[in-house]
């Protein structure tokens, strides 16, 4: 092979790198906000909408081949929106100023 070819499997290995760190960091960052929701007696959402992130990028069968991770940061960050857009209760409100 020549360098051309070596020069583009390298970058290929290195841009498929990234976007595999990127869909693990997002991954460790919906496993802790479901905790932070959790541990502050938030609702979290359907249960279904978490495992079934964390399935999807870890089952082989995908929509798009592995090597390219956009359908599964996409699948993470739907994820992790519905767990941020879970409903929160409202504040207590400061009886003392009345």
């Amino acid at each position: 092979m020549d360098s051309k070819t070596w020069t583009l499997i390298v970058v290929v290995a290195i841009v498929a790198a990234a976007v595999l760190g990127l869909a693990v960091a997002l991954l460790v960052r919906l496993v802790r906000t479901r905790r932070e929701l959790r541990r502050a007696g938030l609702p979290t959402g359907p249960r279904w909408i978490f495992w079934g992130a964390v399935v999807y990028l870890v089952l082989p069968t995908d929509l798009l081949p592995d090597p390219v991770y956009l359908d599964d940061i996409g699948v993470l960050l739907l994820a992790l929106k519905s767990l941020r857009a879970a409903p929160r209760p409202l504040p207590a409100r400061d009886r003392s100023a009345d």
